[in-house]
């Protein structure tokens, strides 16, 4: 009797210990190679991925920063044109950089044929919009592409020798003050920006001026414009930047 109760025991034992077994499917019992396992989002190449996180890591708005330019006070101080500019910018992205540019500019020449002589100083201003076009968009170097709208109001003082009169003989005075002109251009504007430092950056862009509009004056057309440069239907024109994001 005793042994028959023991059996009875081990048999009922033996067939609980067996149900989980029985109820897994064999899909449940083979595990899936590492390889094979689906975890999250799935790139085609490590490089993709890469960029995938570098993306993910820079916010909507990355930022602003202010700068000075350096090549036109050297300008300014060594020829006879040259302006004092500043510029503020946000940095949405890492790609997209609203600018605003002002500046004043400044002339006092004199030509060395007609003896005629310039003077003006003035404010002007520039609004765009750069598109940095590098793909490392975390390492502070940048490579931009941009356009901005630029215009400027001022006044200039225009004198020469005095001109013969051929009618009635004699001369007349050469000599005008307080011309009021205006003008307004667009500019293509490639550039480069380097990381030296923190927050310190340094930047080169180069700039193809397209003049719009000029009011004209009794006396002709002005020798220079503000922030555009020596007067023409379209010029060249480069800034030397010192950058600081804040």
């Amino acid at each position: 009797m005793r042994k028959k109760t023991l059996k009875c025991i081990f048999v009922l034992v033996s067939l609980l210990a067996a149900l989980p077994a029985a109820a897994q499917t064999p899909a449940d019992s083979v595990s899936a190679p590492p390889s094979e396992r689906v975890r999250g989002v799935q790139y085609a190449s490590r490089d993709e991925a890469a960029e995938a996180q570098r993306q993910k890591s820079v916010p909507l708005f990355a930022g602003a920063s202010l700068s000075g330019d350096l090549a036109g006070l050297v300008m300014a101080l060594a020829t006879s044109y040259g302006q004092f500019e500043a510029a503020a910018r946000l940095n949405f992205k890492e790609r997209y950089f609203p600018t605003f540019e002002m500046g004043w500019g400044l002339s006092d020449k004199t030509d060395d044929v007609t003896r005629q002589h310039f003077k003006t100083n003035a404010p002007y201003f520039r609004i765009g919009c750069d598109y940095n076009v590098a793909n490392d968009k975390l390492s502070g170097n940048r490579i931009f592409v941009g356009l901005r709208y630029a215009f400027t109001t001022f006044n200039y003082d225009l004198e020469g020798p005095a001109m013969s009169d051929p009618v009635w003989g004699g001369s007349l005075p050469y000599d005008f003050k307080g011309l009021n002109s205006r003008a307004q251009w667009g500019e293509v504007v490639f550039g480069l920006e380097a990381k030296i430092w923190k927050i310190f950056h340094l930047g080169w862009s180069f700039r193809y001026r397209k003049r719009f509009s000029q009011k004209a004056t009794p006396a002709g057309q002005a020798w220079y414009i503000p922030g555009y440069g020596k007067n023409d239907g379209s010029a060249w024109g480069g800034t030397f930047n010192l950058i600081f994001d804040i």
